[in-house]
């Protein structure tokens, strides 16, 4: 399953990058996530895991993530292995005069027998996973013109 939907937000994309990999402040921006715990010491980068709980399709989740590409202010993608199947999300940010397109696209392989059994159902699931993007991308620029945005250090 692929997912893709991409969003312009009336910011630079230096402001929109740098909000976008607060990771210990994402619970204050997308109200999807409840709570983002930081597990790497050091400079958030490639190489960085943190436990993410989110609320998806209507319960809390919480998983393990890897920054496994890091190209700031330009991207960066998240790995998780869970439930029998590779995750990767990518967050893209191009410049756009004034503004940023952004870009938030994901991708599950199947790895296991069961989750392989159960692949086509995706499918079903991507037009969920569109709309959770979506309300994630309309808090991030509801985020980015609040004026209490605070910007992390």
């Amino acid at each position: 399953m692929q997912v893709s939907t991409t969003r312009r937000i009336s910011a630079p994309r230096d402001q929109v990058f740098a909000v976008v990999t607060d990771f210990v402040n994402a619970p204050k921006t997308i109200t999807s996530i409840k709570k983002c715990e930081i597990l790497s010491p050091g400079p958030v980068g490639k190489g960085t895991r943190f436990r993410e709980t989110r609320v998806m399709f209507g319960r809390q989740a919480t998983e393990t993530m890897e920054i496994t590409e890091w190209n700031p202010p330009v991207s960066y993608t998240l790995g998780c292995d869970s439930c029998g199947c590779r995750y990767r999300s990518t967050i893209t940010c191009k410049a756009d005069g004034d503004a940023t397109l952004v870009e938030m696209s994901f991708a599950a392989q199947p790895l296991t027998f069961m989750a392989k059994l159960l692949a086509p159902l995706g499918k079903l699931m991507a037009k969920s996973c569109r709309k959770a993007f979506e309300k994630d991308l309309d808090d991030l620029d509801r985020s980015l013109r609040s004026p209490m945005t605070t910007q992390p250090a």
